[in-house]
C-alpha cells in the first residue's frame, strides 16, 4: 500500500510564515502518515485521498506557532497538531455529504469519488483516531479543550443546517454559526500550543482569543471569495453557498442595501437555492459594497487577533502569528 504524502503548501506567503516551524511541520506530516494507517483498505483510500487534496494546514500551524512563543516545540505538540488536522478533515468529509458538494480544493470531493456512506464512515474513523491520539498525550486539560471544541463544532453544523434557506437570518446569528463551526477549532489549536508548554491561564486565554478572531476572519473572507473569487484559485465553484441556500453575510448585507429588484433576487435565491439568477446576485453584492463591508469586518477581527499577542515577547513565532493575521484577510483563495 502507498502511504499518505500530505500536500506541502505551495503558497509563498504561507511558506514564509511556516519558515520558523519548517522542521516541525515535517514532523507533523510524519505523524499524520503513521496515524492514518488502517487494516481496512477503503479507510486508507478515502482518508489518504482527502489528506492529499491540499489545504493550508492552518490549525496545525497555530498549535506549533503558539508553542514556539514559550520555547521548545515538543513531540506532544506535533501529535496535537495532527489531531486538530484530523478533526478538521473529519468535519470536511461529513460537510461535503451534508452539502452534497462535488468539488473542494480543486478536486472532486471524497463523497463524489467514493460515495456518501464511505465518506461518513471514514470521517468517523478519522474523528475516532484523533481522540485516540489525544488521549495518548495524557493531559486532562487537552481533553477538556478538544472535547468541548468538537461538541461546539457539531452544534455549529446543526445551526447552519437550521439556517439554510433563511433569508431573515440576523448578522448576530450568522456570526454565531461561524464562531461555532469554524473559529472554535482555531481557538482550540492556539490553546493547545500553550497548554503543552505549561503556559499561564492568562496566556492560554489570550492565544485562544487570537485563534477565535483569526478563525472568524478566515471564514468571513471565505464567504466573500464564494461570491467573488476565481474558481481555479479557491478550488470550488463560485456561488456554492448560494446554490445550497446558505445565507452568508455578503448576501445578507446586499439584500438589505440593494434596490427592490436586487433584494428580491437575493431573497429568492436564499429561500430556493440554485444559481438561476446568479449574475443579478453577484452584481448586487458588488454594487452595494457588500464585499468591502465584510472584508472590513474581517480586518477588524484580524487586528483584534494581533492585539491579543501584545503581551508576548517578540520572536520569529510571534512575527509569524502576526503575518498569519495579514494573510487571513489578504488572500485570494
Amino acid at each position: 500500500m502507498t502511504t499518505a504524502q500530505p500536500n506541502r503548501t505551495k503558497n509563498p506567503a504561507l511558506a514564509s510564515i511556516q519558515a520558523c516551524i519548517a522542521s516541525d511541520i515535517e514532523a507533523v506530516y510524519g505523524v499524520i502518515e503513521h496515524a492514518l494507517h488502517s487494516e481496512v483498505t477503503l479507510v486508507n483510500q478515502v482518508s489518504h485521498y482527502i489528506i492529499n487534496s491540499g489545504g493550508k494546514r492552518l490549525r496545525p500551524m497555530l498549535v506549533l506557532l503558539a508553542a514556539g512563543l514559550f520555547g521548545k516545540i515538543k513531540a506532544e505538540h506535533h501529535q496535537l497538531a495532527a489531531v486538530v488536522e484530523f478533526i478538521h478533515t473529519a468535519t470536511l468529509l461529513h460537510d461535503d455529504v451534508v452539502d452534497e458538494s462535488s468539488k473542494r480544493r480543486g478536486r472532486h470531493t471524497a463523497n463524489a469519488v467514493f460515495g456518501n456512506p464511505a465518506s461518513v464512515l471514514v470521517g468517523d474513523f478519522v474523528y475516532s483516531r484523533a481522540f485516540q491520539m489525544m488521549v495518548a498525550v495524557q493531559n486532562m486539560r487537552v481533553m477538556e479543550i478538544l472535547s468541548h471544541a468538537t461538541n461546539t463544532i457539531a452544534e455549529g453544523e446543526v445551526l447552519q443546517l437550521l439556517n439554510v434557506h433563511n433569508a431573515n437570518l440576523s448578522d448576530a446569528d450568522y456570526l454565531q454559526v461561524i464562531r461555532f463551526k469554524t473559529a472554535k477549532l482555531f481557538e482550540a489549536s492556539a490553546q493547545l500550543g500553550a497548554i503543552i508548554s505549561h503556559a499561564s491561564a492568562s496566556d492560554e486565554l489570550a492565544l485562544g482569543q487570537y485563534g477565535m478572531h483569526i478563525g472568524t476572519a478566515f471564514q468571513l473572507i471565505d464567504d466573500v471569495l464564494d461570491l467573488s473569487g476565481d474558481a481555479q484559485e479557491i478550488g470550488k465553484n463560485i456561488g456554492d453557498d448560494l446554490s445550497e441556500g446558505k445565507p452568508t453575510l455578503p448576501l445578507l448585507y446586499a439584500m438589505r442595501h440593494g434596490n427592490a429588484k436586487e433584494s428580491a433576487a437575493i431573497k429568492l435565491a436564499i429561500e430556493q437555492g440554485g444559481l438561476a439568477d446568479l449574475d443579478t446576485v453577484l452584481n448586487a453584492v458588488e454594487r452595494t459594497g457588500a464585499q468591502a463591508y465584510v472584508m472590513e469586518l474581517a480586518r477588524v477581527e484580524a487586528q483584534a487577533a494581533c492585539d491579543c499577542l501584545a503581551r508576548f515577547n517578540d520572536s520569529p513565532y510571534k512575527q509569524a502569528l502576526l503575518a498569519l493575521a495579514d494573510f487571513a484577510t489578504a488572500r485570494n483563495h
